[in-house]
């Protein structure tokens, strides 16, 4: 969780008693309490009171998304789910009226952004067996995610991050500079170095036509779908930004580039999201340079966020591997231009 020089742990605590004290900030049931469920960009809890009550807070990060820019995730989510795009998890709005909250504590110098959110029944599909199935639907709710912005007329001032090769390798990337991540060596950075070249090259020349380059989810992985009885939900659009429609397939397949399924999950997602738009081969063909541009953005976030767990469990090793498929991918491209 990256924004501030503070130990992890020591920011925690922090967090834990804004996020327990803010809780009067909306009107939730006396003796309601925040207990943390997840850190990534931001700080996630369970919102719990007895008689069952049971909400999500989440506790933005310092410094990444602006006011306005979380109106325009609520706007989205909200229109999704009211045009039975896909269902989305409702919100609540705050005593003050606003869905947006900000709380100060003691000990932190910068506010931090809260949304209240209904909390939603449902377990994630299990990604321990033949995940197929799953891909498929993913690449159906992305393509009508997808429909959904071309038409749907966003709010003016519309703002949220852009997820694109300026995002990942600029002088102020989103989420760091790769080559500050944990093992980037000279074993391995000549590799990688053109492995950028060559995404730079190829989306360059793919271009950002609006009905390939809008506004996307930009974490679509399985976790992030909720399946009960009622149906699918889709959740977590902190994320969400302008960027390739194609790069939701890469993020669905986030860490997990190099497992051996992966080419049988492209296919099962690209059949899906032909269910509902269409594709064509160009655009297929370049589902991998997507791929990379995802990985080389996650190289650079185990770095920039490695005082947090996940990040330290995925650091051995990630470089090495992420320069691997990359030379794999840059082989398979060369072989395909060669036969050309």
């Amino acid at each position: 969780m990256a924004g501030t020089d503070m130990p992890l742990e020591e920011l925690l605590g922090y967090l834990g008693v804004l996020a327990n004290q803010s809780l009067s900030l909306w009107d939730v049931p006396e003796g309601a309490t925040a207990r943390l469920i997840n850190v990534s960009e931001n700080a996630t809890y369970l919102v719990e009171a007895p008689g069952g009550y049971k909400s999500v807070l989440r506790v933005h990060r310092e410094q990444y998304h602006s006011h306005r820019a979380i109106e325009c995730e609520l706007a989205w989510l909200e229109a999704l789910d009211a045009d039975k795009v896909v269902t989305t998890p409702g919100y609540y709005v705050g005593r003050n009226g606003d869905p947006i909250q900000q709380g100060r504590v003691e000990g932190l110098s910068n506010p931090r952004y809260m949304v209240l959110f209904h909390f939603v029944e449902g377990e994630a599909p299990d990604e321990s067996g033949d995940m197929s199935a799953g891909y498929e639907e993913l690449g159906a709710i992305a393509a009508r995610c997808h429909e959904h912005v071309l038409r749907w007329q966003k709010p003016e001032g519309f703002e949220r991050l852009t997820w694109d090769v300026d995002a990942v390798f600029g002088a102020t990337p989103t989420w760091g500079n790769w080559r500050d991540a944990p093992e980037v060596d000279d074993s391995v950075r000549p590799t990688l170095e053109k492995v950028e070249a060559t995404i730079r090259a190829r989306l360059d020349a793919f271009g950002k036509a609006p009905d390939r380059f809008n506004l996307i989810h930009a974490d679509m992985r399985l976790a992030n779908l909720l399946i009960d009885d009622n149906g699918t939900r889709l959740i977590d659009f902190d994320d969400c930004g302008w960027g390739w429609f194609l790069y939701d397939f890469a993020a669905a397949i986030s860490f997990i580039e190099d497992d051996p399924r992966i080419p049988d999950l492209k296919a099962a997602w690209v059949r899906g999201y032909r269910s509902v738009r269409a594709m064509s081969p160009e655009e297929e063909a370049e589902i991998d340079t997507f791929m990379m541009l995802r990985r080389m953005a996650l190289l650079a976030w185990i770095g920039s966020h490695i005082e947090a767990p996940e990040p330290q469990e995925l650091a051995p090793g990630f470089a090495a591997t992420t320069a691997r498929i990359g030379q794999d991918w840059m082989d398979r491209i060369g072989a395909g231009q060669d036969r050309a």
